[in-house]
Formats: C-alpha cells, sequence, structure tokens
C-alpha cells in the first residue's frame, strides 16, 4: 500500500458541461451540513437507481417508466439524513414562484425528486437542511462549474466509516463530464460513504478508514477479508447520491438504464459499496438536446460514459475535500495522507 495519495493534476469538467442543467449549493455555517440543487428549468426525462440498502428518497416512484410523469424540474441532494427532505420544499416554492414546472391546470406544479444521506455525527443533529436551504441552493444556482469538497450536500459528508468516526475521512461534492461523438454525460456526486474511496486507475484507497494511529489508511476491504471486526452501525448512516446528466434525447427506460449502470461507477471507486448501512442512489436526467443517431454514441457508450464520469467524480470529491474539526474530533482529508505534516 502506498504511504501517500496524490491529487488529479487537470480539471475533469462538470455536470453544468451539459446544456440545461444548472447548480446550487447551500452550506450552512452552523455546523457541517448543506443541501445541492441540479436544476433543469426547461424540465429533463429523468430515471433513479437505487443500490443501497437504506435509502431516504423522495419522488422516486414517478420516475419508473410506467408512470405517468415525464419530466422532471430538478433534484435536491442533501445532508441531514431523512428531514433534509424537507430541503425539496424550498426548491419547489422557488420554482413555483417563476412558473417553472408542470402545468396542471389550478397551479404550475413543480416535480423536485431528492435523495439525502446521513451527516448527523458532524456537530449538532438538529441543525439540517430545510425549505429555507433548499430556497437558498436554488438561489445560487447557476450553469458555472459548481465548487466541490465542503459543499452543499457534501458539507457534511465522510467516508470510512466502518471501524468508527474517529477513524474516518472527509467526503465532499464531486463533479465530471465525458464527452464523446457530440454527446456530453456530466455527474455530480455526494460521496458519504461506508466504504474507503478507491483510485480505479490504481485500484488503491486515496480515503477511508485509517488505522488506529491514524496515519495511515487501513484498506477496509482487506481488513474485513483478514477478519477485523468492524463496529456495530446504525442502518442509514453513510450514503453516496448524485445525479447523472445528459443533453441526450432518452425515454424513461433509457433514463432509468443509464441511473442504473452509472453504480457501475461507484462500484469502481468505493469499497465496500451499496451496503446495508448505505442508501446509494443515483438519478439520471436528459435535457433531450441531442439524438442518439448517426454518429452520436448509442446507449452503451452512454452508459460507459455515465460510469467513468462517476468514478471519476466519486475520486474529485475526496481529493476537493478539506479537513474539519469538532471539539476532541478531527477529520483528516486525502490531502492530509498525502502530505504528511511536520
Amino acid at each position: 500500500m502506498p504511504a501517500s495519495v496524490s491529487a488529479p493534476s487537470q480539471s475533469a469538467g462538470s455536470i453544468t458541461d451539459v446544456a440545461g442543467i444548472e447548480v446550487g449549493h447551500f452550506s450552512d455555517t452552523r455546523r457541517p451540513t448543506g443541501c445541492t440543487v441540479v436544476m433543469a428549468r426547461d424540465g429533463a426525462v429523468a430515471g433513479v437507481d437505487v443500490r443501497g440498502a437504506a435509502p431516504g428518497t423522495r419522488e422516486t416512484d414517478l420516475l419508473s417508466p410506467g408512470n405517468l410523469v415525464q419530466q422532471v424540474h430538478a433534484v435536491m441532494l442533501a445532508g441531514g439524513s431523512a428531514w433534509g427532505l424537507a430541503a425539496a420544499d424550498g426548491a419547489m416554492r422557488w420554482m413555483e414562484e417563476r412558473n417553472i414546472g408542470m402545468d396542471v391546470r389550478f397551479g404550475t406544479l413543480p416535480i423536485v425528486p431528492a435523495a439525502v444521506l446521513f451527516d448527523l455525527p458532524m456537530g449538532d443533529a438538529r441543525i439540517r437542511p430545510d425549505a429555507a436551504a433548499g430556497y437558498a441552493a436554488c438561489e445560487a444556482a447557476s450553469t458555472a462549474a459548481p465548487a466541490e469538497g465542503n459543499v452543499g450536500a457534501g458539507t457534511g459528508a465522510l467516508v470510512g466509516k466502518l471501524f468508527g468516526v474517529d477513524r474516518a475521512m472527509k467526503g465532499g461534492i464531486g463533479t465530471a463530464s465525458v464527452t464523446v461523438g457530440g454527446v456530453t454525460v456530466g455527474v455530480l456526486i455526494a460521496v458519504n460513504s461506508l466504504g474507503d474511496v478507491i483510485d480505479h486507475n490504481t485500484g488503491q484507497p486515496v480515503a477511508g478508514a485509517r488505522t488506529e494511529d491514524g496515519k495511515a489508511l487501513l484498506d477496509t476491504r482487506r481488513a474485513l477479508l483478514r477478519g477485523d471486526s468492524p463496529k456495530p452501525l446504525l442502518a442509514g448512516t453513510n450514503t453516496t447520491i448524485g445525479v447523472i446528466a445528459t443533453d441526450a434525447v432518452l425515454t424513461k427506460a433509457q433514463a432509468n438504464r443509464l441511473a442504473m449502470v452509472a453504480h457501475d461507477g461507484l462500484a469502481r471507486a468505493i469499497n465496500p459499496v451499496h451496503t446495508m448501512s448505505d442508501g446509494d442512489t443515483l438519478f439520471a436526467l436528459a435535457t433531450g438536446r441531442v439524438p442518439l443517431e448517426g454518429s452520436a454514441p448509442g446507449m452503451t457508450v452512454l452508459s460507459t460514459m455515465a460510469a467513468e464520469a462517476v468514478a471519476i467524480a466519486t475520486l474529485r470529491a475526496v481529493h476537493a475535500a478539506r479537513s474539519v474539526t469538532l471539539g476532541e474530533l478531527h477529520i483528516p482529508c486525502a490531502a492530509d495522507l498525502a502530505t504528511p505534516r511536520g
């Protein structure tokens, strides 16, 4: 196992490289928590795939291909566990005020699915994203490349908690994009995993559970396989959530397939992943600017692009994260192991 890790040296693009997508963060100053909105003002065909065994979600059933609603207008990602789902209320209010949504005759109804992660160990758990936080995230939304690391839904994220929070490391938000044949796939991932984050190019952990002295990476996979005993966990106390967006024209069935295959990227970048204590959920949005025909990539290439971008964004999330100290709890980041303290 290498003694240190190094960060990527160049930009990997962002989800806002996809035409029609905006992103806004709200980061709470009172404790490490927040929310992130991924907005498609003109509507986007959407799908979802939930792999973790302890999800916290809202409005996911309507994304099934057989159900009525064809487009959504935003996806809300939030900390605060199930309480954080309230952030979607604020996004709905912000959009209704601007006449963004589905015409239901008696008003304009914004469709805003949501997913949450568990960041309650980070400070006062009574402080969590609410409707005002979701509204503020929408106010901040733009087509600029979103900030990464300790922001939005990733503000209080941790990784590598299987041997205790005191041996975990800082997670966060990451984003990336891939373009092939004139079609772009962009992703935004909030990484709060039970498992370690892995560099999918080398197979080595870059952030996660640390050794008892806290100075090196333990390598959770190898530790479990040699019989080390993890600490007891509450279900749902972790979770990696995110959004895959593309400018391709997709059906709801194709959007759901894209969300499903994008989880391959999580499997490359997190180990273990999709556990009983994770609520891993990925949404897919298609803004429908580029037909999948002629020289444009088909679903197989699009799926490969999505999985690759998810793996890159997951890695970027921990490289962009910074250490946090709350009282006696110090949570280091990947950069701390890459550059040992003097």
